[in-house]
């Protein structure tokens, strides 16, 4: 598979790592940033991943961009194209390119909270619990069908900063997770919904983190 990211891709790291462990269904053949500076490609390559970086160059054409990115993701043939943090809406021709085989995590139970800020937008609302959802890639932004997410309590004393820190503890847990079963053959997306093990998933996996999250070891559906 192929990673792209922004920025240092924590996510990216602990699907890395994962990637070393025994049993594990994939490789990953590369990691790509739209940003040659994004810290993430210097921890990629310090651990023997292939990078490129595939700047955006001030172009403001979201498709011509997209077409480039397309072309370097293609020289790996990846069987699966996974969204770490990567900060670009892409267009609906990149997207159909690789239907079905696209996958992202965004840190929200979606279909609340899309796009950015997910965390301040829990903690104005007054939830109780937050966390992150892996989905399927489509068009429309955050809306591709959910695959799995992890359930986070918001505690009194939460800010931005310790909520965040918290759901990403759960992302680098629910993410190996979902690639894990797509590499498998256990995952696919076909007539606009996530099925695993052969069933549709009317909704998506749940793995309920505890009340302080950290990184845990990978558990079944």
């Amino acid at each position: 598979m192929v990673v792209l990211i922004s920025g240092r891709g924590s996510n990216m790291l602990a699907l890395v790592r994962h990637s070393g462990e025994s049993g594990c269904p994939y490789h990953i053949a590369r990691v790509i940033s739209d940003k040659p500076t994004a810290g993430g490609l210097a921890l990629a390559a310090g651990l023997g991943v292939p990078t490129t970086a595939v700047e955006a160059r001030g172009s403001a054409d979201r498709a011509v961009y997209d077409r480039r990115l397309a072309q370097t993701i293609d020289e790996s043939a990846p069987a699966l194209v996974v969204l770490a943090g990567f900060m670009r809406i892409l267009s609906p021709e990149f997207v159909e390119r690789y239907a079905g085989r696209i996958l992202n995590i965004h840190p929200s139970l979606l279909p609340k909270y899309p796009g950015l800020h997910t965390h301040r937008r829990a903690l104005e609302s007054g939830d109780r619990t937050h966390g992150a959802t892996v989905h399927f890639v489509t068009a429309e932004l955050d809306a591709g069908p959910p695959v799995v997410r992890v359930r986070v309590p918001v505690e009194s004393a939460d800010d931005e900063f310790t909520l965040a820190a918290r759901v990403q503890a759960g992302e680098h847990r629910i993410y190996p997770m979902a690639v894990d079963w797509y590499c498998a053959g256990r995952l696919t997306c076909r007539d606009g919904r996530a099925w695993l093990d052969g069933a549709p998933l009317d909704a998506p996996v749940t793995v309920d983190a505890p009340e302080t999250a950290r990184p845990a070891t990978q558990v079944g559906p």
